[in-house]
């Protein structure tokens, strides 16, 4: 009896689901979770994509999912197609915390009154402009002074990138700074972190797959709501401050224009901007602002451990044109062409958020030959882009010749998807450039990198690749230049 009702039901979702594109056959109630290595899904699905090609469904469990892979596909959705593809797609680590609210994990007319909010407020405030550059200057000189407190002893520079980073975005958003040694600050930085590592391990790989059965189950998984609701203390506590002392005619922070809005719209009975709304988008930028920069800089410096002839050019080039005495600034940007082609190069290769966040598609379409219909999960994995061998001649060796003309000049590769594309590019990522370029200079201009073993010898493939692909913790010594 239980076989028969396993094989109605297969039967049935067969049907159901006939019009989608082939993929590994699933299993009633697991769907192809047991076809790949939970532990590393997003290799897996790679992999599956050289069986299945660049579009093909996969089963999370019982829930369908188109998987996108290779630049031509991405780009046909994300960016040809993306007004359809810019729903978003279920991630229940988050979603079970925010309900869908947020910049980040809302949707429809919520997220675009808001994601057009932000960028106003944020251009507003220097994003993208010559104030807030000043500011990353500063913060970078802090970095560097807090880093030559390390006396060439060996170090692991987790927690200065991600202080430093962070408090780039804290200017933003709840405008000052902490201090390195904040007792509140180092708080914050370790609910991140273990957010932003519990999300690419074994236990949130599985939770993405299994959501329903995995809020009732006990393990680490569980610690991610826990560590939101946190952070969601740590900045209803800045959104009262704010409300104390709030004069409307000078907003000091986005918080500030938050409740200036909220005040414009009290009477607006449709509004989307309300004080949960604030509440989910600051933790949303609070978090995105501190982890990607500070894992791709921490990424980076490992990686140019093992690639010294790297880093010797980055100095001769940062000696050349900005030498040794004036802080770093974008105007030189233009001049470091080799700088700025290892800057991508780092972030090409680390490939920090393989997958980006699921998208949905906002209406019934016929894509690539098939009817997707409108909600329907879509995976894209960005890593496939950005190691498509169609757009980079080594994709999986780290070589700054990918974004270098014949004559050394920077030139772009529009498979480069680090920041992802279409409408629901990161719209950080102006800002995020901005700091690689000022942090790393600032520091290879200080500091040459001493690794403690033979640069031959250190791995540089991810510890872990779910939400995001987490570095390998090492530590390593600078020498004051």
């Amino acid at each position: 009896m239980f076989v028969s009702c396993l094989l109605l039901f297969s039967s049935w979702k067969k049907r159901r689901w006939s019009h989608l594109p082939p993929g590994p056959p699933p299993i009633p109630f697991l769907g192809n979770m047991l076809q790949v290595d939970v532990k590393d899904l997003i290799p897996s699905l790679r992999k599956l994509s050289e069986t299945y090609g660049p579009m093909y469904t996969f089963h999370l469990g019982s829930r369908p999912c188109i998987v996108l892979s290779g630049y031509q596909a991405l780009k046909e959705a994300l960016i040809d197609k993306a007004e359809v593809f810019s729903g978003r797609g279920d991630f229940p680590a988050v979603q079970m915390w925010s309900n869908g609210n947020g910049i980040v994990y809302g949707t429809g007319e919520r997220w675009r009154q808001l994601r057009r909010f932000a960028i106003t407020t944020f251009k507003n405030f220097g994003m993208g402009k010559r104030s807030i550059e000043e500011r990353i200057k500063e913060e970078a000189q802090i970095l560097v002074a807090e880093l030559r407190k390390t006396n060439g002893q060996p170090f692991d520079p987790t927690f200065f990138l991600s202080c430093a980073g962070s408090n780039i975005i804290c200017t933003l958003v709840f405008g000052d700074r902490f201090e390195y040694t904040d007792h509140q600050f180092l708080t914050l930085m370790g609910l991140i972190n273990s957010n932003w590592k519990l999300m690419s391990s074994t236990w949130g790989q599985l939770l993405f797959t299994f959501p329903k059965i995995m809020r009732h189950v006990p393990g680490p998984h569980r610690q991610i709501y826990k560590n939101y609701l946190k952070l969601a203390e740590f900045v209803g506590e800045r959104l009262r401050l704010n409300k104390e002392t709030l004069d409307p005619n000078n907003p000091r922070d986005f918080i500030d224009c938050f409740l200036i809005k909220l005040e414009q719209e009290k009477n607006n009975p449709d509004t989307h901007f309300t004080e949960e709304t604030m509440s989910k988008t600051t933790v949303n930028l609070f978090f995105a602002g501190t982890e990607t920069v500070s894992s791709t800089l921490k990424y980076g410096l490992r990686i140019l451990l093992r690639h010294p002839e790297v880093e010797e050019k980055l100095h001769e080039e940062i000696d050349r044109v900005i030498g040794p005495n004036r802080s770093p600034c974008m105007e030189d940007r233009a001049r470091m062409p080799y700088t700025d082609a290892v800057i991508h190069e780092i972030q090409r290769f680390a490939d920090i958020v393989p997958m980006g966040v699921p998208h949905t598609v906002t209406r019934d379409i016929e894509f690539r030959g098939y009817h997707i219909p409108k909600d329907m999960n879509i995976i894209p994995l960005l890593c496939t882009s950005q190691f498509d061998p169609s757009q980079f001649k080594n994709p999986n060796t780290f070589d700054p010749g990918h974004f270098l003309d014949k004559n050394g000049r920077f030139k772009k590769n529009d498979a480069f998807m680090a920041f992802s594309a279409g409408k629901r590019v990161c719209l950080g990522e102006g800002l995020a450039v901005m700091e690689l370029f000022i942090f790393l200079t600032s520091i290879l201009q200080s500091f040459n990198l001493k690794p403690l073993m033979d640069s031959r010898d250190i791995d540089i493939t991810p510890e872990s690749s779910g939400l995001g692909n987490i570095p390998r913790p090492y530590q390593f010594c600078l020498l004051p230049r």
